[in-house]
């Protein structure tokens, strides 16, 4: 079992980090000796000297003895600028430093911190290309590896302990993405967060006509299922006014007949773009209708008509909009509802022909969070099912192999474990009646 723990970024004694900062010392060095030195001239202007008399009395059997000792005291009176030059040189040491330690620490050695959508990062195998860190093998490993079989009563009771879930979530790697191993000129652009990338295995690929590698970009990624079927899900962000038409094109070409929105379109800030037509449009090559349009109280549910090419097809966009911005839901109640509805309408959908291999597209802003309770709660929920078991832990670890950050803090782990807990209850009672 791997601890959570800060790890000491090595590069800091690196040779690209160490030359920087000892140029820095010596040349605060030098302007201290100059400063010093200017601020001393060779006249006795500046320098005062103050004798101090100490007299020591010594008494023999027939005569005192008194001995004075004269102690020269220099006061060197400092130029004020001389001061000011000294500060800044050793500020300046100090802040290369602090930059120099925290913007090398790999983003990915700390365990289970929620995640800053809007400050950079440098996630774990920031190194050389192609190259594998210990730090990474282990991360991986842990993901691959990681595991732990719950029973009905185990369930309920991990539920309930804050504690151990805490220290759980905390080992579980993170996996984000190093930009770096990307090789896409302007692909950022296409990001609504600039530290939230795909994983490039996993990643969807557009296809596309045209030579410009970035028309093949999206953030998105293939999401395994229940028993580690391939391809079940995708994860993405929330599309961006500039991205638009590429989600079209991605519902489009994965042949999509489900899409599942998890967040509402302004939380303080914009969490995403509506990329949907009141009525009709028209995004890229794709016509969207909306030819239907049902509310519940916690969700609503389009029906949408795709024309392109000449083909038609339809699909379900299912929007929940009960999950307040920067916490869980206090009821799991709403959330499991529309798992269940889903994937209901999920292997309705695979009973087609035309739609036997289609993913269903799942997002909120980011695609990890929210994205990856859904996620996780209804692979969760077929296992609870099936097999009347659940390993949260494995789906977790395996959500983040595909995407990295999937279910992005403590708290929405400890609320996968809730709603889970909730679910087992339901379950049982209806094999009761």
């Amino acid at each position: 079992m791997m601890c959570p723990q800060e790890y000491l970024p090595l590069e800091l004694w690196g040779t690209h980090c160490c030359c920087p900062l000892l140029a820095i010392a010596i040349l605060a060095t030098v302007l201290t000796g100059s400063g010093v030195r200017l601020s001393t001239p060779s006249t006795h202007t500046h320098a005062q000297h103050t004798y101090t008399r100490t007299a020591h009395i010594h008494t023999h059997s027939t005569h005192t003895h008194a001995q004075h000792t004269y102690t020269r005291t220099a006061h060197i009176h400092t130029d004020p600028v001389c001061v000011v030059v000294c500060v800044y040189c050793v500020l300046c040491v100090l802040l290369c430093l602090c930059f120099v330690c925290v913007g090398i620490s790999p983003f990915l050695y700390r365990r289970g911190s929620n995640v800053s959508l809007t400050l950079d990062m440098c996630p774990l195998g920031c190194g050389e290309a192609g190259a594998s860190s210990p730090g990474e093998q282990d991360a991986r490993q842990y993901l691959e590896s990681a595991s732990r079989l719950l029973t009905p009563h185990e369930l309920h009771q991990r539920a309930i302990n804050t504690a151990a879930l805490h220290a759980e979530f905390l080992e579980i790697p993170m996996n984000f993405t190093d930009p770096k191993e990307f090789d896409i000129p302007g692909f950022g652009l296409k990001n609504r967060y600039k530290t939230i990338l795909p994983n490039p295995h996993s990643r969807v690929q557009l296809i596309t006509e045209s030579e410009d590698p970035l028309s093949s970009y999206i953030n998105a990624n293939y999401i395994r299922g229940y028993g580690g079927e391939e391809r079940v899900y995708i994860a993405t962000q929330g599309p961006t006014v500039s991205t638009v038409c590429d989600f079209w094109r991605l519902v489009w070409q994965e042949r999509c007949s489900i899409v599942v929105m998890i967040t509402n379109l302004e939380e303080k800030n914009e969490k995403c773009t509506v990329y949907w037509p009141a009525r009709q449009g028209l995004y890229g090559g794709v016509e969207v209708t909306v030819t239907q349009e049902l509310c519940e109280e916690d969700y609503s549910l389009r029906l949408l008509t795709l024309r392109a090419g000449g083909e038609e097809r339809c699909m379900r966009h299912y929007w929940y909009t009960s999950w307040p911005d920067q916490k869980t839901p206090d009821n799991a109640r709403p959330l499991l509802q529309l798992v269940q509805e889903v994937e209901a309408a999920r292997q309705q959908a695979r009973g087609a022909a035309t739609a036997s291999h289609s993913p269903l597209i799942v997002h909120c802003s980011a695609g990890i969070g929210r994205t990856g309770c859904f996620i996780a709660t209804s692979i969760c929920y077929m296992e609870l099912r099936n097999a009347a078991v659940v390993d949260i832990l494995r789906t977790a670890c395996q959500l983040r192999l595909d995407r990295g950050g999937m279910i992005q803090t403590v708290e929405q782990y400890q609320f996968v474990h809730h709603a889970l807990s909730l679910c087992e209850r339901r379950l049982a009672e209806r094999a009761e009646e």
